[in-house]
């Protein structure tokens, strides 16, 4: 307990299949019944981290190998005020024994078919529908006619969230581009967000909008769509992005870009202390590829952004993007 509240470690254990396990909170505990990500209390003088590891092995009897923290949620309940700094676990030993007791239910992100789910949990059930790389259009460096042929076969092999991102176009001729890449996308339900106006994302019938840092400084309330992201570079501005309900947020560079030659990266050391308490999912952006995945993630980011690096083609052996998280 630290100023009356509640400090809680989380665990999204994610099996191979791409399910997350589920617990039911045992009789005689507050909310008795409603099911819940597993995890515990920090005692005394624990990190978010060393709870994670002896909870999981205490209620559960796993032995966690790969975990990474992923961001951080408050919620009052009636009986308590509580922290809850979720980690996504990838590697483990062992299977799940309830040790309470407790019903345990392997899940499928947007296929729950358990209830109730304790309210804590709402935007981990959004974050986990968001994919592990976030796609960012080139077409004004590729040409438009390379870049959508570029695009299918990126759709083709797996990549589902795109920016558009073609901020020196005038207005007619995004649109035409829009209206070329979204059947695209459709065919194998890719979502797209524009960098730009909740407005023109509308009226483009796209999946959401993207704010830039000035966007989301002036920004009073979120926007009534289905998808939001915002771009960041401070830990106040993923604070903000967090108040605002955003879903996600962007931040960056890492190294140093073309797009943003001024810029001073901040590399992996400087990305995680920025993301360190974060209360909502990061994607590490700039200068990065597909094989920094891993690197991200290890680091407290929900994936990788890529502009260039979403639309190079494969080596054959690497045909197919990754799209889970193991």
């Amino acid at each position: 307990m630290t100023g009356g509240v509640v400090r809680v470690a989380a665990a999204v254990i994610l099996r191979d299949d791409g399910a997350v396990l589920l617990a039911q909170r045992p009789a005689g505990k507050p909310y008795a019944g409603w099911w819940e990500f597993p995890g515990g209390k920090l005692e005394a003088g624990e990190t978010p981290r060393e709870a994670l590891d002896r909870e999981l092995r205490e209620e559960l009897g796993l032995v966690v190998r790969r975990a990474s923290s992923w961001f951080v949620q408050r919620y009052a309940y009636p009986h308590a005020n509580v922290e809850l700094n979720f980690f996504r676990v990838f590697s483990f030993d062992g299977e799940p024994v309830g040790h309470d007791g407790q019903a345990f239910a392997w899940q499928r992100p947007g296929a729950f078919d358990v209830e109730p789910l304790l309210p804590a949990n709402t935007r981990v059930l959004a974050a986990l529908l968001l994919p592990p790389v976030l796609g960012i259009t080139c077409a004004s460096d590729l040409g438009e006619e390379a870049f959508l042929e570029r695009a299918e076969a990126a759709f083709r092999a797996g990549l589902k969230l795109v920016q558009i991102r073609e901020k020196t176009w005038p207005s007619t001729r995004l649109d035409d581009f829009v209206r070329r890449l979204a059947p695209l996308a459709r065919r194998r339900q890719v979502s797209l967000v524009l960098n730009g106006t909740a407005a023109d994302a509308r009226r483009l019938a796209l999946d959401g909008v993207h704010w830039t840092s000035g966007a989301l400084a002036a920004a009073t309330a979120r926007p009534d769509v289905r998808l939001l992201g915002a771009s960041c570079h401070t830990a106040d501005e993923l604070a903000r992005a967090a108040d605002l309900g955003a879903d996600y947020a962007v931040l960056g560079p890492l190294r140093p870009t073309p797009t943003h030659p001024d810029a001073t990266p901040i590399g992996w050391d400087g990305f995680a202390a920025l993301v360190a308490g974060a209360r909502l999912p990061v994607y590490a952006l700039g200068g990065l590829t597909r094989d920094d995945l891993d690197a991200a993630i290890d680091r407290g980011a929900h994936g990788v952004a890529l502009r260039s690096g979403a639309w190079n083609p494969a080596p054959a052996s690497r045909a197919r993007m990754r799209t889970d998280l193991r």
